[in-house]
């Protein structure tokens, strides 16, 4: 089961520093890469929010829509990572 908690940090952070629409609400299997939300250049720094928030490693070749497209899919990984 996905933390509601680590979802809700992915949330935030994406609306708020990416999107730049802190009000946005964004679900859980909603496309972030695929559907262009988040760009090339936004996944580094998802990346470095994961990273310095949750204290787990990403590699670069998993920033792809692939591994990282939802919320559902970066809370799997944080969890499997913590």
């Amino acid at each position: 089961m996905t933390d509601p908690g680590i979802l809700s940090q992915l949330a935030a952070y994406i609306a708020r520093d990416i999107l730049k629409q802190p009000d946005r609400s964004l679900h859980p299997d909603e496309p972030l890469i695929s559907s262009g939300l988040v760009d090339s250049f936004h996944l580094v720094d998802l990346s470095l929010f994961i990273e310095d928030t949750f204290g787990v490693q990403i590699d670069d070749t998993e920033l792809t829509a692939d591994t990282f497209d939802t919320l559902a899919q970066l809370a799997a990984i944080i969890q499997e990572r913590q």
